[in-house]
């Protein structure tokens, strides 16, 4: 099993004010970092990722769970538009960190008729959405929205992996992935227990 990863839960500065994009941009770098360990451990395990392609789309996916994951955090300790505007965030820093590496992989040639961020943000609108309608119990997902995940996941898989793929998704990754993720949002926004 591998290490548990740091991550930056509170701000050396505490008394000073934090723009939403630093603590945005904080939650991106560990949703990035625990997806892309997440590969690692898919590559380890024998699942065949063959392209970079399959690659991102796997990474896209995990994240995009993870932002909704964050919404779902936050959503009775912020209000509305402080929840909106440090998703909306998140999800454009996410965005600009997918095309990142993408043009690092391929070492900085664009694809000419796809717009990498765009095409991030709609896949993020676009579960973002759908994972609405999945309850998220006791601040963890239902078992029905890990499967829904899984199954966006298991559909990209060669045949000889997606019989397989779903349990590492549901039972392996996601609560690695979750549990760095809530660790990280306690940090930055405590759940305050009114009596």
């Amino acid at each position: 099993m591998a290490a548990p990863t740091r991550v930056k839960t509170t701000w050396f500065k505490k008394e000073a004010e934090h723009a939403v994009e630093e603590t945005a941009s904080a939650l991106a770098t560990t949703i990035w970092r625990m997806a892309d360990r997440a590969m690692d451990n898919l590559s380890h395990a024998d699942f065949d990722i063959i392209t970079p392609q399959r690659g991102f789309k796997i990474i896209g996916e995990l994240t995009a769970f993870a932002v909704h994951y964050v919404d779902r955090l936050v959503f009775t300790r912020l209000s509305d538009a402080a929840r909106g505007e440090l998703v909306s965030a998140l999800g454009v820093r996410l965005a600009e960190i997918m095309e990142e590496n993408i043009l690092d992989f391929t070492e900085g040639e664009k694809d000419a008729n796809y717009d990498y961020q765009q095409g991030y943000i709609d896949l993020l609108n676009s579960r973002m959405a759908e994972y609405g309608h999945y309850d998220f119990p006791d601040d963890r997902p239902s078992f029905q929205a890990l499967r829904f995940l899984s199954l966006q996941i298991r559909e990209d898989m060669e045949k000889s992996d997606q019989t397989w793929i779903q349990d590492q998704i549901m039972d392996i990754e996601m609560p690695d992935i979750l549990g760095t993720v809530k660790k990280q949002v306690d940090g930055f926004y405590p759940v305050t227990n009114a009596a």
